[in-house]
């Protein structure tokens, strides 16, 4: 292993000693507290160091890095309080999660580390939307993120290197190729000689360095920073090196020939560096144990102050409310209104469609934020698959109104990295059927990201969704269900063009994930009164849309225009009508008083039948209502099936061709 100093000084190289010394001899620490009991899972990155100290040594310390969990290095070397680190781990509520989370599994703003989450592959997305936000800004920093050789084979790497690519965005992708894929070995992974083959591909430039030499790492990434800014170009830096324990310590390592660690052992990243500085006369064998000496009386001072921490008292409420972050309701001279239903205004109104409704939402919003982005498939000079974006990039440019290639997970995960760095963004899926492919971003990412560890995620993104068009089976769904059990998530769904416009205003200044669901057929097919003003209908909040005394419906979405339709062709039977607007959270106080109304509630939705929105609604009246119920809770859905193609299927699948038979059963009660 040959060590090039370069321009570095004496006082330079020790304390990149110092930087490499500290994550080794914690996990020496963490090896004992493990088989001590005092934490329950490790994961080793002993003989990976190099990578992680050195490339963090070659970044400023207010750029986002995106760590993983053999990252320790990262952490360390980004100065944060040891104390608390011991205290993350064991669980403790004074750590970086409040105990929420394990190891790694976290991130800090004022270090500038995003967490990673065990899906791994993300990462790279959220290091594009914050190398985005630099490029924005034009400032001249770089993003940083880790992967795995492991990593490389998931569709989120491909997508993440794509769209930095694409978007020649400031990122530098690092891969810690250490062999091994938990047991599997590099040759079952890939079969280009090397994953740096992989940079051409996407047409970027890479490199491939030696992972276990510090200057070497530290030298690398801080000639690819200067070259990612100069050319605000993103970079793929290959570091081999190799892990010197197993995957997570309960695995073990007899899946390793033995002639390995003897080959490694001789390449360790500690012990090459000390004995070139050694070698070189920077530090003598008596400074070298002094410096061991002092780190290893500062992890045992740290330790012991991890140890005073109080032990867990759950919270109740803090749970709760940890969930989202704060949503301050905006003020009156900012903002109006419209909450409850209450629909009386002063300012100028016109009749609109639906679409008009989410397009002058979004463009007043654009004019309101000028760090709000726009993002999606074919939205630029297009102006989107239904045209709701048309002439924007006229109005705000290109570097606002993004055309992405086809990558929603990648997408999604961007838009986290803007949030990362105070921008807004809002994301279009083509069709609400396409957001399965960036279902774990949105799940596991945007709706745990603030319960984890206090980071808002200021996104939006917006589900064309619905049926009655005869689009089939992938252009049709109604999968709003999927997320109302996501904690973490908030999900509105407007029926008028009132509400269109006033919910995507509340969703975009809302700090908290949104999903907002908007019908297709009633883009051009239901037109009502809108305000001209810039205003929000409160999310959380439902409206009654008309008084009953029979029955009450409870619906959501074309579900509202379908009970009128019902209710005006049914006079002889006074119905009460409830638009939820937002299904999570629900507006429990607006259902209860729909229930006490009537007694007899039908809950009507076009999602399928099974584990839709209606369940949980009728469940919550059995358990709070039961006393004004006068008949069982009844449920009006769609088929059980996947919607189908032909126009007479999916009329026969929808649950407005059973509206009329539920209703006359409700009412023999």
């Amino acid at each position: 292993m040959q060590f090039e100093k370069k321009n570095l000084s004496h006082t330079d190289l020790i304390q990149f000693y110092r930087s490499l010394l500290l994550p080794r001899m914690i996990e020496e620490k963490m090896l004992v507290l493990l088989r001590q009991g005092k934490i329950s899972k490790w994961f080793s990155g002993i003989g990976q160091e190099a990578i992680s100290v050195g490339a963090t040594l070659a970044l400023q310390q207010d750029e986002w890095v995106m760590p993983l969990h053999r990252n320790l290095g990262v952490f360390t070397t980004r100065n944060m309080p040891l104390s608390k680190l011991f205290m993350q781990w064991q669980g403790n509520k004074e750590g970086y999660s409040k105990g929420r989370e394990r190891s790694f599994h976290f991130g800090s703003k004022q270090h500038h580390i995003c967490g990673m989450i065990s899906h791994l592959g993300p990462q790279l997305a959220i290091a594009d939307g914050v190398a985005l936000a630099y490029k924005l800004k034009d400032e001249q920093k770089v993003s940083v993120a880790f992967s795995g050789d492991g990593g490389t084979s998931e569709g989120d790497f491909h997508e993440a290197l794509n769209v930095a690519a694409v978007w020649d965005l400031p990122v530098i992708f690092i891969i810690e190729n250490n062999g091994y894929g938990l047991s599997t070995p590099v040759s079952e992974q890939y079969r280009c000689f090397s994953l740096v083959d992989k940079a051409k591909g996407y047409g970027m430039e890479g490199i491939r360095i030696d992972g276990n030499n510090l200057l070497e790492v530290y030298d690398t990434i801080k000639g690819v920073r200067d070259y990612c800014i100069q050319n605000q170009k993103p970079y793929l830096v290959e570091c081999t090196t190799f892990r010197m324990r197993g995957h997570e310590e309960a695995s073990g390592v007899k899946y390793v020939p033995p002639e390995l660690f003897e080959l490694w052992a001789k390449k360790d990243p500690v012990k090459n560096y000390e004995q070139y500085l050694f070698d070189e006369k920077v530090l003598s064998a008596t400074e070298i144990d002094a410096i061991k000496n002092e780190t290893k009386q500062y992890i045992e001072s740290e330790l012991q102050i991890a140890g005073e921490a109080k032990p867990m008292e759950v919270n109740m409420a803090e749970e709760l409310n940890d969930v989202y972050a704060p949503s301050v309701v905006s003020s009156e001279s900012s903002v109006k209104q419209y909450t409850y239903g209450n629909s009386t205004h002063h300012s100028p109104s016109h009749d609109k469609r639906f679409i008009d409704g989410i397009k002058e939402g979004l463009q007043q919003s654009m004019v309101k934020h000028p760090n709000l982005i726009l993002m999606g498939q074919d939205i630029a000079e297009y102006g989107g698959a239904f045209k709701i974006t048309e002439g924007f990039v006229n109005e705000f440019g290109k570097d606002r109104i993004r055309n992405t290639p086809i990558c929603e997970s990648a997408i999604v995960g961007a838009a986290l990295g803007l949030s990362l760095e105070g921008y807004k963004a809002v994301m279009e899926m083509q069709f609400a059927d396409f957001v399965t492919v960036g279902f774990n971003q949105i799940i596991n990412n945007l709706a745990k990201i603030h319960y984890r560890w206090g980071q808002n995620a200021d996104v939006v993104i917006r589900m064309p969704t619905g049926g009655g068009v005869g689009a089939g089976p992938f252009h049709s769904q109604s999968n709003e269900a999927w997320f109302v059990h996501t904690p973490g998530l908030k999900v509105v769904y407007p029926s008028t063009p009132m509400d269109a416009k006033g919910l995507l205003i509340a969703a975009i200044n809302d700090p908290n994930p949104v999903l907002y669901f908007e019908h297709k057929a009633l883009y051009r097919s239901v037109s009502g009164d809108v305000p001209d003003e810039y205003y929000e209908v409160e999310i959380g909040k439902a409206k009654t849309v008309q008084h009953g005394s029979d029955i009450t419906i409870i619906t959501y979405g074309a579900g509202v225009h379908w009970a009128i339709d019902y209710a005006g062709k049914n006079k002889n039977i006074s119905i009460g009508i409830l638009d939820l607007r937002t299904l999570l959270p629900l507006d429990y106080d607006a259902i209860e008083e729909a229930v006490a109304a009537t007694g007899k509630v039908l809950i009507l939705h076009e999602d399928t039948l099974t584990g839709g929105i209606g369940g949980e609604v009728a469940a919550w009246i059995a358990e709070n209502c039961f006393n004004y119920l006068d008949a069982p809770v009844m449920r009006c859905a769609s088929l059980d099936t996947p919607i189908p193609f032909n126009l007479e299927l999916e009329k026969n699948f929808m649950a407005y061709s059973r509206l009329g038979e539920c209703v006359h059963k409700l009412m023999q009660y």
